[in-house]
């Protein structure tokens, strides 16, 4: 057994660090095992230190181009050699636990992939709102936030992997997807839990409520056409950090 993880990385010298500390951290979940695993870093586009500190942690990098998280991801996924393909952001800490509990899922041998309940580093009350209504949400429709998820990787080739119409929302995009072809294979899509995935409140400290709010609301309202916009997505794209 083979496992990939995959980070996409624009600009994300800050955050990398502690990231790829976590990942390498949490392999040894996969090392029990005796499971071989990879640290693909795709530097997407970046004008900072990205490329240079995944080298240094003893990732493999691969450079996409065109700035866009679905596209990063995908060019990542094309250089896996892994039997499975896991998917971590890097502003995000994954650990030992979580990797466990995908393994243990990997295992039971009906999984075809799925991802995790988050858990946002932000004492704000609207915020930790906002994550439970997702944490349920996700649990209940199997969608996977974009920030962590895994899948066999013969699934993600069958389906195309991302869709690179889209600038925000593939994995979600990519989750109803792997859930239709997970029931026309007889298998399932997990939403870990006991474990959730901590990851950075970065968005809500740089934009504030308002701004994200507004985008949500955009997005409603215009059947989710914002979402192939990569202006209209600028939390993603704009650079700030």
């Amino acid at each position: 057994m083979k496992l990939s993880v995959i980070v996409p990385a624009f600009n994300e010298e800050r955050l990398l660090p502690e990231s790829l500390q976590h990942i390498r951290q949490s392999l040894t979940a996969f090392d029990q095992r005796c499971w071989q695993t990879e640290l693909i870093v795709c530097d997407n586009n970046s004008t900072d230190r990205t490329a240079e500190i995944a080298r240094q942690a003893g990732a493999s990098v691969v450079f996409e181009p065109v700035n866009q998280i679905s596209r990063a991801r995908n060019t990542g996924a094309a250089c896996a050699t892994g039997d499975w393909l896991v998917f971590v952001d890097a502003d995000s800490f994954p650990s030992p636990e979580l990797f466990d509990d995908v393994a243990t899922a990997i295992e039971g041998g009906d999984c075809l992939g799925g991802g995790s309940t988050v858990h946002l580093e932000s004492e704000r009350l609207d915020v930790r709102l906002s994550v439970a209504v997702w944490n349920s949400l996700s649990r209940r429709a199997r969608w996977a936030a974009g920030s962590f998820m895994f899948c066999e990787a013969a699934a993600f080739r069958e389906l195309g992997g991302f869709s690179e119409t889209l600038y925000a929302g593939e994995a979600l995009e990519l989750s109803r997807r792997l859930k239709r072809l997970a029931a026309r294979w007889r298998r399932s899509i997990v939403i870990l839990h006991r474990h959730p995935l901590r990851s950075s409140a970065r968005k809500v400290r740089l934009y504030g409520a308002g701004e994200l709010f507004l985008f949500l609301l955009r997005t409603i309202a215009y059947g989710g056409r914002t979402l192939r916009s990569r202006d209209a997505c600028f939390a993603w794209y704009d650079g700030r950090r």
